[in-house]
């Protein structure tokens, strides 16, 4: 369906409502993550530890689960949402039609889950938890999905400033009150469920307050006309159907290897991986400050069928992105026997190998965000589902063999088997979207494959020489954090030598990171 059907005018309106700059926005997404990645780091110091693997792994197994059970629910609307607000943002049907269905996936999802009590499946589904807890789990399913719809309205709408200032101060809030609750010995499982409850309502508002107070939202209904909310049916439809059986089965293979994991390895299992998932999500928030905004700026540039653009801006960012992220990972994976003493103390000590390798997926998780976002912005839904399912389904056999107990042909290889897995199978099905990508942009496929390789050698040695150097000037016997604070600061100067030097190993160019220097060299003297 053309978009012109709808409101012809918007795309026309389009750079009278782009906001802030692309540059700016990225830049206070950059730092609001830049503290997220310290208050999370903190938070992930006292939650784990307080709670145990046992709890913590629950807490990681259903919400997991209910997670998987709202994307699926979403069926892929949230990205047509988002790529036609970019394009139409003045269009208040457009959010008023998503208001309808955002209350069906929240009626959807608790209806499953009270037919599920009712009948007796819940011990099925979720073998060895609470009834309490799931209802928990599936509340805290629906409002992160709903935070998201949100957040992804701000990128949209082009005022990501003041969201992101909202992050930020939210964050510290949720520190602030982590540490109060470990200073009275009060983090339990239920609390820490009630904690992410009082965040996601604290988002929700300031987003609200915030789109209202840049003039969107305001009189904004929920009432639709019929024609209308037809229209956007079957736009939604045109869109998001090829991606339904991607949703599926990406809901089914996800939930099937932590159901796998927490029938065969148990709730100390799940946690092992849990912590290690949580700890490798931290090296994607630098990344993860800039993705949401190419999905915008591919969007606004294919509505003007400009691919030249959008390569540009892919080729730009992408070597950014790939080193910021592998900079990060690198470190982690080389110091993952310190952090695991830091943040998880001696319960945790066997999640040291899913750490070390978990510690490499946000690298594809730039890359399969950047690909799939053009593959969505272009409309080749069908493409992107038919490469995503291929790789979802070659992983049920490699979980089951690399989980299941050596009495069932399998390895009992437990959270380490999982996150084998993960990194293969991502890695394997995020190149085939690169490919894809290089294919639609007419860029150089070998470059960006090559530049996976050279800049996780090249860190990872970097990271190993600075980890080997800190335990030899510190002493065996120094504290673990006096040793990863030291071995940090050794790898941030190799690493900084070498990218000044060698950029090409990073598929930047010389006369880019000089004009960066230049330009904070100039913000510095206007700032005195």
């Amino acid at each position: 369906m053309d978009t012109q059907d709808i409101i012809p005018e918007n795309i026309a309106c389009e750079k009278r409502f782009r906001g802030d700059s692309l540059k700016k926005r990225w830049l206070y997404k950059f730092f609001a993550n830049f503290i997220g990645f310290g208050m999370g780091f903190i938070t992930q110091s006292i939650v784990p530890r307080s709670l145990g693997p046992g709890a913590y792994g629950d807490f990681s197994f259903l919400t997991n689960f209910f997670t998987q059970v709202a994307n699926f629910f979403d069926m892929g609307t949230s990205a047509c949402f988002y790529t036609k607000l970019s394009q139409r943002p003045e269009e208040r049907d457009l959010v008023s039609f998503y208001i309808y269905f955002a209350a069906f996936l929240v009626v959807g999802v608790m209806t499953f889950v009270v037919v599920s009590v009712l009948t007796g499946a819940y011990a099925g589904f979720w073998p060895g938890q609470e009834i309490f807890y799931i209802y928990l789990a599936a509340g805290f399913g629906i409002l992160s999905w709903v935070v998201q719809a949100m957040a992804s309205m701000t990128d949209a709408y082009g005022i990501t400033v003041m969201a992101e200032k909202a992050k930020m101060l939210q964050k510290v809030l949720t520190v602030a009150i982590v540490v109060l609750l470990y200073i009275f010995n009060q983090i339990t499982l239920a609390n820490f469920f009630y904690l992410q409850y009082a965040v996601f309502c604290f988002l929700i508002l300031a987003f609200i307050y915030i789109m209202r107070r840049e003039g969107y939202l305001l009189g904004q209904g929920i009432t639709i006309a019929f024609d209308r909310a037809k229209k956007y049916i079957k736009e939604f439809y045109t869109y998001s159907h090829p991606l339904f059986f991607c949703y599926l089965i990406g809901m089914v293979v996800n939930i099937f290897d932590r159901w796998l994991l927490q029938a065969f390895g148990g709730s100390i299992q799940q946690g092992f991986f849990g912590f290690s998932f949580q700890i490798s999500a931290l090296c994607f928030i630098f990344a993860g400050a800039l993705t949401p905004l190419l999905v915008r700026e591919f969007s606004i540039s294919h509505a003007k069928q400009d691919l030249k653009e959008m390569s540009r801006v892919f080729q730009k960012y992408m070597p950014v992105l790939l080193f910021s992220t592998t900079f990060l990972t690198c470190f982690i994976a080389a110091q993952s026997g310190n952090i695991v003493a830091i943040m998880g103390g001696d319960k945790y000590r066997d999640s040291v190998w899913p750490l070390f390798i978990m510690a490499f997926y946000p690298i594809y998780q730039v890359f399969g965000q950047a690909c799939g976002s053009v593959f969505l912005a272009m409309g080749e839904t069908k493409s992107y589902s038919n490469i995503s399912i291929l790789f979802m389904l070659l992983g049920i056999p490699a979980t089951y063999f690399l989980i299941a107990p050596r009495a069932l042909y399998g390895l009992d290889a437990g959270a380490t088997g999982l996150a084998l897995k993960m990194i293969l199978l991502q890695g394997l099905g995020v190149n085939a979207l690169l490919y894809g990508t290089a294919k639609a942009l007419k860029f150089s496929f070998r470059k960006y494959v090559f530049a996976q390789g050279t800049t996780m050698a090249a860190l990872l040695t970097l990271a190993f020489a600075a980890s080997f150097a800190a335990v030899r000037f510190t002493g065996f016997f120094c504290n673990n954090f006096v040793n990863f604070f030291s071995a940090g600061l050794a790898y941030t100067a190799m690493a900084a030598a070498v990218l000044y030097f060698f950029p090409g190993i990073f598929a930047l160019r010389k006369s880019d990171i000089d004009s960066a220097i230049e330009a904070g060299m100039k913000k510095l003297g206007r700032d005195r």
